[in-house]
């Protein structure tokens, strides 16, 4: 290979990335507020340096430095982030994380692990990111079912796709590229199998340690809004009658808990003048019959959300409301939101029915909290104090209108939309027609997941506020820069110039010694790049290589096929790390700290199982 010699840009563009991962990886700057600068630096230096190719057909200008914010691939992970947010506005994928659960037997681990080799399997017969789309749903409503924050499943799904995608030549557009550009340098075309075994060994490898040590590395981290909307295990009591057709009548208790009321316990039933209390053996439920129930939160909006009749008094208006049907009836926008009693407030001291709230504020009560004690009486029986926290549900506009009231201070971040439940289906039916038309190639992914964005809100499964909210500003600033610094590091020769030296220092050494060091050369190099551009580049690279060492250039095709994969440290590194970064409330960090230690045991199984494979030792 002719020398390379390091320039005045190359050196820049080396600065540039190197300061952007430290900032990057350090909390303390936002990730947008690095992404802005990195793309101003490399837009003012290369205005004054130009950089373009020989015949001028290429130039690093603003146009093409610019390019990331137009990428296919971000369109397609802003489309799927709003047909994501409509699946979870209408609660579509909560019957398939119950049915993962009961299946699991309430064994969360078992659960995990059969999501996580489901999905590495599925990944090496379709592409992998469709695969990714369908899971983060399944995986953020399982998560939430078994009490735990997305962020502990959401990094092991992307990494998980990735290491299925290894395993066939289709598994990920990676390695069609490398098959590609080995035809060109007079290599066969790599058959569909032809590396399943060595894939197969390397995605085992990684799927035990996505089991058993990346949830130790993982953070935490419950997303900000829930520590606002009391889906933190705090009670609320509640009142739920049993009107006649209701599916409660006839309903026994086990062991004092209702069958068709999950994660609610039944504190007293009042049965005309009679009150029953636990453990209620031998009571069968009957029309009439008010329960008096403490639940968190996400229990009774589940409850209210599936059955609006069970709700008290709340006549047919609010029914229409928690059905989801709110078009209909021209009351659209309901939300649900806590409220304090505050001190001096004209509710102190007296019960709901007596106060008018409903009347004057438009806002129906659907639960009351009180730190001290836990409450047994009707919603419409308890005498309210200063400091209850009053769960209530109404219009956006009379919600938002508790902001001028006296009597009650509204906690803003605690407010929610009801979930649309009467739409599941028709959520559920976009989402499939998207990830069909995008698996089976009918349509580019990019292309599919717009066309079902447009429709999810034309279908009035999510409005137009929520799906812009469903966009992360981090991400399309993130994917702008990172591709900015890829086209920089291309045109400047920097990557040619990384490649060259490393050749160079391991000049004389051992096949298998150069063999591994390729290997980690193309996963340091894969995080920064982009792996369709690593694998590009290094493709003719490992051929000429091999040719010079007098070895099987599959072994070195491997090498860049399984090191481009290894896209684990950085969210920029490969589209599914970015569709799970806003989901799972992730910071750059999180990759690092979790990723890192993955490529090293990939390349430690790579440097030791290959040469062996393949007789080179």
């Amino acid at each position: 290979m002719a020398g390379v010699e390091l320039t005045f840009e190359m050196g820049f563009v080396f600065a540039a990335i190197t300061l952007a991962v430290v900032f990057y990886s350090i909390d303390r700057v936002p990730i947008e507020m690095t992404s802005l600068v990195t793309m101003a630096a490399l837009l003012i230096f290369f205005h004054y340096f130009p950089v373009s190719s020989g015949d001028g057909v290429y130039e690093l200008n603003s146009r093409t430095l610019l390019a990331g914010f137009a990428e296919p691939a971000l369109v397609a992970i802003i489309a799927l982030l709003v047909v994501g947010q409509a699946l979870v506005q209408t609660g579509a994928l909560d019957g398939p994380a119950a049915l993962l659960i009961r299946l699991g037997r309430g064994h969360a681990g078992i659960v995990i692990i059969m999501a996580l080799i489901f999905v590495a399997i599925l990944s090496g017969i379709m592409n992998n990111t469709p695969v990714v789309v369908i899971f983060i749903p399944i995986m953020s409503a399982l998560a939430e079912r078994l009490d735990q924050p997305p962020s502990r499943v959401l990094i092991p799904l992307s990494f998980a796709a990735i290491l299925g995608g290894m395993t066939t030549l289709i598994g990920s557009s990676t390695n069609l590229l490398v098959s590609g550009a080995a035809v060109k340098e007079g290599l066969p075309e790599l058959t569909f199998f032809e590396f399943t075994i060595p894939g197969a060994v390397l995605a085992g490898v990684g799927l035990i340690y996505l089991v058993f040590i990346a949830p130790r590395l993982l953070p935490n981290r419950s997303p900000l809004a829930d520590e606002f909307t009391g889906e933190t295990g705090k009670q609320f009591v509640a009142e739920i009658d049993v009107h006649p057709g209701s599916r409660l009548i006839g309903e026994e208790a086990a062991a004092g808990i209702f069958k068709a009321l999950p994660d609610i316990t039944v504190r007293l039933i009042q049965r005309g003048e009679a009150a029953i209390l636990p453990p209620f053996e031998d009571v069968s439920l009957q029309v009439g019959d008010s329960l008096i129930v403490a639940a968190t939160r996400k229990a009774l909006t589940d409850v209210y959300s599936r059955d609006p009749d069970m709700i008290e008094g709340v006549g047919e208006e609010a029914l229409v409301v928690l059905t989801g049907e709110v078009e209909k009836r021209k009351t659209a926008n309901r939300i649900l939101a806590e409220v304090v009693i505050a001190p001096a407030s004209r509710l102190d001291g007296r019960t709901l029915a007596a106060s008018g709230f409903r009347s004057q504020t438009g806002c129906i009560v659907l639960g009351v909290q009180r730190r001290s004690r836990m409450l047994r009486a009707g919603i419409n029986d308890i005498r309210l104090e200063a400091g209850d926290v009053l769960l209530v549900t109404g219009r956006r506009g009379d919600v938002m209108g508790l902001r001028e009231n006296r009597d009650v201070l509204l906690m803003e971040w605690s407010t929610r939309e009801l979930p649309k439940r009467a739409l599941a289906v028709r959520s559920l039916l976009i989402f499939g027609i998207v990830v069909g038309l995008a698996a089976t190639g009918q349509l580019p992914i990019e292309i599919a997941a717009l066309a079902g964005a447009g429709l999810m809100v034309i279908g009035r499964c999510l409005n137009v506020r929520q799906a812009a909210r469903s966009v992360d500003r981090r991400v399309i600033l993130l994917v702008a820069a990172a591709l900015a610094l890829g086209n920089a590091l291309s045109a400047t020769g920097g990557a040619g110039y990384v490649a060259h030296s490393m050749l160079t220092a391991l000049e004389g050494a051992e096949v298998t010694i150069i063999l591994s060091a390729f290997f980690l050369l193309i996963a340091a190099m894969t995080n920064v790049l982009s792996n369709n551009a690593t694998a590009v580049l290094f493709t003719p690279i490992a051929v000429n290589m091999a040719t010079e060492l007098g070895v099987e250039p599959m072994v070195f095709l491997l090498a860049v096929i399984f090191g481009a994969n290894c896209s684990f440290a950085t969210p920029i590194a490969y589209q599914t790390n970015l569709l799970v970064m806003g989901p799972g409330h992730y910071r750059f960090g999180d990759f690092l700290r979790t990723g890192l230690p993955l490529i090293v045991l990939l390349w430690l199984t790579f440097s030791l199982f290959m040469p062996w494979y393949f007789g080179l030792v």
